[in-house]
């Protein structure tokens, strides 16, 4: 009796817990079929009392809003690839190969992680523009093209795989980048899964380097473009939402292409810890 009624608390809780952590996105779901006078006038109604898709014309019209999408998709998506290559090599090198000071330069590496990003912001702002990569996608990615936490999120994945299958694969002739490819990469689809999620996720939702090292409209991202439905009157709530809806869709869409082997990944973490 006592488990099943700590079971149906558990059940509560997490009912609840999903009911808050949904409300907002339903709420702004609903908000952008409103038109402004509703919105103004019963701004907490969850149900419009009229359907308008004149909020989601108003998106790709007013604005550039689908350049806005594909800039973001272009950035986001080739930030998440270089963090993986430069994840998968730097992790292997750090968890199997032997090299004088491994050690210690990973550890000055982990280190890093305790910089704030504001810390770093400026000298790479000096750098990009001294490459004068100001305004181009090199400027949005190449900055972010690695990450000391994905490198140590892997390098521990890695660090499980046993020894012997990468001397298997060692006497079948295999060198380091193969060993690479096709022994620990099928392994860490988990981990890889995992990275690929919250590194997309971060570059979607990067607000302020692209609004440090990009001046011309053409190249905003999304989140520079949800600042155009602001004008001397307020903001455009009606739009703003519709806007709002546009752009979380690709990141739900990511992470339910990748939800199984993210919540593993989650999952073996917590149990190697």
């Amino acid at each position: 009796m006592s488990k099943r009624v700590g079971r149906t608390v558990k059940y509560v809780i997490l009912v609840v817990g999903a009911i808050v952590m949904v409300f907002p996105f339903f709420w702004s779901f609903m908000t952008s079929f409103k038109d402004l006078k509703e919105i103004l006038r019963d701004p907490f109604s969850l149900i419009p009392k009229e359907f308008t898709m004149k909020n989601y014309v108003s998106v790709f019209t007013k604005v550039p809003f689908a350049r806005y999408l594909l800039n973001s998709t272009v950035v986001a998506l080739a930030t998440t690839f270089l963090q993986l290559v430069t994840a998968c090599l730097a992790a292997f090198a750090f968890a199997r190969m032997r090299f004088r000071g491994r050690d210690v330069i990973f550890y000055v590496f982990l280190a890093t992680m305790m910089i704030p990003q504001q810390v770093v912001m400026i000298p790479q702002y000096l750098v990009v523009m001294k490459l004068n990569m100001d305004n181009s996608y090199l400027g949005l990615i190449l900055p972010h093209a690695a990450t000391a936490i994905s490198i140590f999120f892997l390098r521990q994945f890695f660090l499980t795989i046993p020894r012997d299958l990468e001397d298997a694969a060692t006497i079948d002739g295999c060198g380091p980048l193969r060993t690479l490819v096709n022994v620990f990469l099928p392994l860490t689809k988990p981990a890889i899964a995992t990275i690929a999620v919250f590194s997309f996720m971060w570059s979607w939702n990067n607000y302020f380097w692209p609004l440090l090292v990009i001046s011309e409209p053409e190249m905003r991202t999304v989140q520079l473009g949800l600042a155009m439905f602001k004008s001397e009157g307020g903001i455009q709530w009606g739009e703003f939402m519709a806007a709002t809806v546009v752009a979380t869709l690709p990141i739900m869409i990511a992470y339910f292409i990748a939800q199984r082997q993210f919540v593993k990944g989650i999952t073996l973490t917590g149990l190697k810890g």
